[in-house]
């Protein structure tokens, strides 16, 4: 039986969501209005999560 090797994830690992924002952009990735479409999203959903979080932690040390 082969022995299963640990996973060591960081879960708060959050650079690659940090780095998203201020890639460089890929010569070879194909370039069409769908693409944009879905990073454009990507980005505004990431940006209303934080936010969302940045709130629900004001909101909780200030009921405190």
């Amino acid at each position: 039986m082969e022995e299963r090797k640990e996973d060591k994830t960081n879960y708060f690992d959050f650079t690659e969501v940090l780095t998203y924002f201020f890639r460089k952009k890929d010569p070879n990735r194909p370039k069409s209005f769908n693409l944009k479409a879905m990073h454009t999203i990507n980005k505004i959903s990431i940006l209303m999560f934080l936010m969302a979080v940045i709130v629900m932690i004001v909101r909780a040390i200030t009921r405190a």
